[in-house]
């Protein structure tokens, strides 16, 4: 049986407008492939919804739970608040050959009304 999650568009707003306020205070830029962000970007509205906290999605954990009251992966995560590494490639450094010069997700780069079904 498959679930359908509903995402919240309101939540999912708020992280898309977190990453790119994040983007631009670390200086720090979008992948080349703006579909690596925008997943990226579900993912952690998703946990967002669902757990109350911004979970790192491309990560596997054996409890979301317990990862979430560590902080660790919570994003911005640790790696990425000290050495501005991003396991997910959501925020990038000018240097890094993935990045693009991109901190503003435009509505073009919005889910379609398909995402947030009714």
């Amino acid at each position: 049986m498959t679930t359908i999650f509903h995402m919240n568009p309101k939540i999912y707003d708020s992280m898309k407008q977190f990453a790119e306020s994040y983007a631009k205070s670390t200086q720090t830029y979008f992948c080349i492939d703006l579909e690596v962000t925008e997943s990226v970007i579900q993912g952690l509205s998703k946990n967002k919804q669902i757990f109350g906290a911004p979970l790192c999605p491309c990560r596997y954990y054996d409890s979301k739970e317990d990862e979430i009251s560590l902080a660790y992966w919570n994003c911005p995560c640790v790696p990425m608040r000290e050495r501005k590494e991003c396991h997910c490639m959501l925020f990038l450094t000018p240097e890094s050959e993935f990045s693009s010069s991109t901190q503003i997700l435009g509505k073009e780069n919005l889910p379609t009304e398909e995402f947030f079904p009714s």
